[in-house]
Parts: C-alpha cells; sequence; structure tokens
C-alpha cells in the first residue's frame, strides 16, 4: 500500500486534507512516475508500433496540419495531400491557393498553406532539397534550432519530429495533454503547454517519453476527457493519484 492509498478512509470516503499531505510529501516525480506506471497498465495495448521515419519531413507536415484540429480532420488533409501531390517537391511549386483547398480538412488552411510552402523552400533552401533526412546527422541541439526557426513550428512541433520520427527523445505537450497534466495537479491550472513540456520532460524518464505521451493522450480520450471526466471509473481516482476529484464541484470543470 502506497502513502496515498493509505489516505482512503473507514467510510470509504476520502480524506482531503490527508491525501493533499500525501501527494505534497511525494516528489513530484514519484507522483507522476506512479501516475504513469497505472496508464501503462491501462493504456498500453493502443500504443503503435515503435518506428521512425525514413523522411522526417512526412512527419513535419503531418504536425503542422495538426494544429487546432483533430486526428481525423488532419489525417484526411494528409491523405488528400500525398495523393495530390506525391512529391513534396510538388507542392513548393504549386500555389498556395489550390494548396489551401486540398488540405481544407485540416481547418485553417490558407494559414497551413502558406506555413508548408514556407517551410518546404526553407528546408530546399538549407539541405539543396525537400528533404529532412540530413537531420539525422544532426545534433539535437541543432536540429532543435533549425526546427524552431520554421515558421509555424513551435516546441510541441518540434517535440512530436524529434521523438516519432527520428527516434530521438523529446517529451512533446499539446492542449490535450497541458489539460490533463493540470487536472491531475503535476503542474498549475495556468501552466502554458510551452511550460508543461519542460516541466515534464525534466520530471519524466527520458527512456519513457515515448509510452508516457500515447498513455496520457488515451487516458484523456477515454476516460479524463474534457467534459464530464469519468472519475468514478479512472484508476489514477482509485490511487488517489488526483488531485482534481478533490476539488470542491461547482458546476462542470473544464480544466
Amino acid at each position: 500500500m502506497t502513502k496515498l492509498q493509505g489516505a482512503v478512509n473507514s467510510s470509504g470516503g476520502t480524506d482531503r486534507m490527508l491525501i493533499e499531505r500525501n501527494l505534497t510529501e511525494l516528489s513530484l516525480r514519484e507522483w507522476v512516475l506512479n501516475a504513469i506506471d497505472v496508464l501503462a497498465g491501462l493504456w498500453s495495448h493502443l500504443r503503435p508500433a515503435k518506428t521512425t521515419s525514413d523522411e522526417p519531413l512526412d512527419g513535419l507536415i503531418l504536425t503542422i496540419l495538426s494544429q487546432n484540429t483533430n486526428d481525423k480532420n488532419r489525417d484526411r488533409a494528409y491523405e488528400l495531400l500525398r495523393s495530390r501531390y506525391p512529391r513534396w517537391e510538388d507542392v513548393l511549386v504549386t500555389a498556395e491557393t489550390e494548396l489551401a483547398e486540398v488540405i481544407k480538412p485540416a481547418g485553417l488552411s490558407n494559414i497551413k498553406a502558406s506555413r508548408i510552402k514556407s517551410v518546404l523552400g526553407l528546408i530546399t533552401e538549407r539541405f539543396g532539397s525537400c528533404s529532412l533526412k540530413p537531420l539525422k546527422g544532426m545534433k539535437k541541439e541543432e536540429i532543435i534550432n533549425f526546427l524552431s526557426s520554421l515558421p509555424g513550428v513551435g516546441p510541441k512541433t518540434v517535440a512530436c519530429v524529434l521523438l516519432f520520427d527520428l527516434g530521438i527523445p523529446a517529451f512533446p505537450v499539446d492542449t490535450h495533454v497541458n489539460r490533463l497534466c493540470k487536472r491531475i495537479g503535476w503542474v498549475s491550472p495556468k501552466s502554458t503547454p510551452e511550460e508543461t513540456q519542460k516541466i515534464m520532460g525534466s520530471v519524466i524518464p527520458a527512456d519513457l517519453y515515448w509510452s508516457a505521451h500515447l498513455d496520457i493522450i488515451s487516458h484523456g480520450r477515454n476516460i479524463c476527457v474534457s467534459r464530464r471526466p469519468k472519475c468514478t471509473i479512472c484508476p489514477l481516482n482509485a490511487r488517489n493519484l488526483c488531485l482534481f476529484v478533490l476539488e470542491e464541484k461547482k458546476g462542470d470543470k473544464k480544466i
């Protein structure tokens, strides 16, 4: 029995002050590791095969398309994009308005089309072709600096390319991961995705970045949903590893 499990009282309820004290006594690292171990047992079966990309540019464009939309719309837009333009060089020379029409399912298509064309142009200027394969021979900091210099590419996008396309440890935090980290209590309620990414990246061991990121996303999609989270069936709640359920409920919480 952990300290947190010991906070469950004889009546089956929870002693708010005791649980909060126990959470305080645990280091943030211990708290997070306990929780992600629980999430791994719950969601590891949903993880895809762990691979890296032959062409990291594919992942970069996919992540740009994912901004401010869901996976279904992102994937549809990417499918249409690659069907219409088999080579990235084809995208580079197409009209921006035409590109925007093709990727319309992703939303904000005019902005994303402009960013994609600018990104492809800068990559070609730097490496001589529409390819990010040269990144594989660069140091992590060099990769981060280059990707961060591209329009529309922020810390989350950089981390996604590092982790999923290059196999380099990084912990991406989007609005959904940030919401869950705030709700559980790992970071401040006012923490931005960028701030949360720095905190969680320093707390979670590098060899767990990939699995923890995916399991947190699965938990957010299936149990810790944005509205009306299913706290009564949440194993983090059952193990007293979440502060959200201890808060006084005043209407629907959207943290």
